[in-house]
């Protein structure tokens, strides 16, 4: 089945009762497929904003960017057919569990909720207490998310970006042009034809890369990849293809490239700070088509005070489905397939999907492609969960009765439940302080100013 957009009226009756767990790209664009189908859709968000990675894994900077998805996200938030409770999470041992929501009259589970666990390669002194860090907590830093916003990094004077990602660029870019750090070196498993960054992210860190030392590192893996029939210059001109509309530089931070280098062990000292990155030097060989780094046995160290994994991420293994390969499991035989993909949850001991629980977005793929990639895949869950309720459900004559008992349970949490009005407080709030500060966005960075802001600081509902 492909995605395939109805005439529906939210003004309809509700014909289905669904549960969307995730408010970012996928889980909005999700729940606005599922109320233009007729659905009544309850949208979860552990945190107190909806937006997800297009509120706080976008550099700060890009503003259009974030305002074109913030007006898209508003739209969808005023559909009266659908209801927002932020700072809440579902989890084990969240505020409510999957079996919960069941239990409450839920007929569908469409988890959304990205990839909220944190990817490790299991190294040696990942341990450290400071100066290593993973890209997702940096960068939900300086987006300000709480609690990440208020949480102390020790960055040093020489950084090492283990990744060749525009994860890796945009950290370079914070490390470069807002902490202007003595050196950056990104740390590349594999050679300059295998990076993954876009030509556009380049154009905010290539005025800093000294170009000596990045002809030099050329020359050094040039035989490892003319070994394989790599083109070496074509790999060069790449990389470089941003120069021509470099941003001009504020800092004299040195980036640099380290390619064909596997991280092995990151060193400390007895304070706990970091000395330095252990790397095993690489060739690359082909495998099926695709090109491996396989070690060489040569060890060295890069001498930087602070390492930073670029590697992508994770599902959260706390949240209640099965996890293999970092996301959850997935029926390998969907019964409700879109365009050939299963968004269907599976649990691989019994051998059985479980019922009505579906999976989108980065909580199907972690790590997938960017909003517009989330985006459609939200809208494809959508779809499978449709199939699924046209073909195994009977619609709920009065979704009011399952809805007004979840409001009750809601009230009972020991905290504030964020709603649409509340959001719609928030976001003007945010305004007002931007223009008393004269700066072209603001926020809020802790929960509790958030909170204070809606009126919520002092009060559980």
């Amino acid at each position: 089945m492909s995605v395939r957009r109805s005439a529906v009226s939210v003004e309809n009756q509700s014909q289905y009762l669904v549960a969307v767990i995730g408010a970012g790209p996928a889980g909005l664009f999700a729940a606005r497929q599922l109320v233009e189908e007729g659905a009544r859709v309850v949208l979860f968000n552990r945190d107190i904003k909806p937006g997800g990675l297009a509120e706080y894994g976008i550099y700060p900077e890009k503003y259009k960017m974030k305002d074109g998805l913030r007006k898209q996200f508003r739209q969808i938030l005023q559909l009266p057919q659908l209801d927002y409770y932020g700072n809440v999470t579902i989890a084990k041992t969240g505020d409510l569990t999957l079996e919960d929501l069941k239990k409450l009259g839920f007929q569908a589970i469409l988890v959304a909720a990205g990839a909220q666990g944190t990817k490790w390669l299991g190294l040696p002194g990942e341990d450290i207490p400071r100066g290593v860090y993973h890209a997702k907590d940096i960068v939900y830093h300086y987006n300000k998310l709480p609690p990440f916003s208020q949480k102390e990094f020790y960055i040093g004077k020489r950084v090492a970006l283990v990744g060749a990602g525009n994860v890796m660029v945009d950290i370079a870019r914070w490390l470069i042009r807002t902490k202007q750090v003595e050196e950056v070196i990104a740390v590349v498993r594999r050679g300059p034809a295998e990076v993954k960054f876009d030509k556009k992210e380049m154009e905010y860190v290539i005025a800093n890369l000294d170009q000596q030392a990045f002809d030099a590192e050329l020359a050094r893996v040039a035989p490892v990849m003319q070994a394989i029939g790599q083109d070496v210059q074509a790999a060069k001109e790449f990389i470089l293809a941003a120069l021509p509309k470099a941003v001009p530089p504020v800092s004299s931070t040195r980036f640099r490239f380290d390619f064909l280098a596997s991280p092995v062990r990151i060193l400390g000292d007895e304070r706990g700070t970091v000395t330095g990155l252990e790397v095993e030097e690489n060739r690359l060989v082909l495998v099926d088509g695709d090109t491996k780094p396989r070690g060489t046995g040569v060890k060295r160290v890069v001498a930087v005070d602070t390492v930073i994994f670029a590697i992508g991420d994770k599902v959260d293994e706390g949240f209640g489905l099965p996890v293999q390969w970092n996301a959850f499991v997935k029926n390998p035989n969907p019964r409700y397939p879109v365009d050939g993909i299963s968004y269907e949850a599976y649990d691989p001991v019994a051998e059985a999907p479980i019922d009505g629980v579906f999976v989108a977005g980065w909580s199907r793929e972690a790590s997938s492609g960017l909003v517009g990639v989330a985006r459609k895949d939200g809208e494809r869950g959508a779809a499978a969960v449709l199939q699924y309720l046209k073909a195994t459900k009977t619609p709920l004559p009065d979704p009011s009765i399952p809805l007004a008992n979840l409001e009750r349970q809601l009230r009972q949490l020991p905290k504030p439940v964020v709603r649409k009005d509340d959001i719609q407080r928030l976001e003007a709030a945010e305004r007002a302080e931007a223009e008393r500060r004269m700066v072209e966005e603001f926020k809020f960075a802790t929960n509790e100013e958030m909170l204070a802001a809606m009126g919520l600081a002092l009060t559980a509902v």
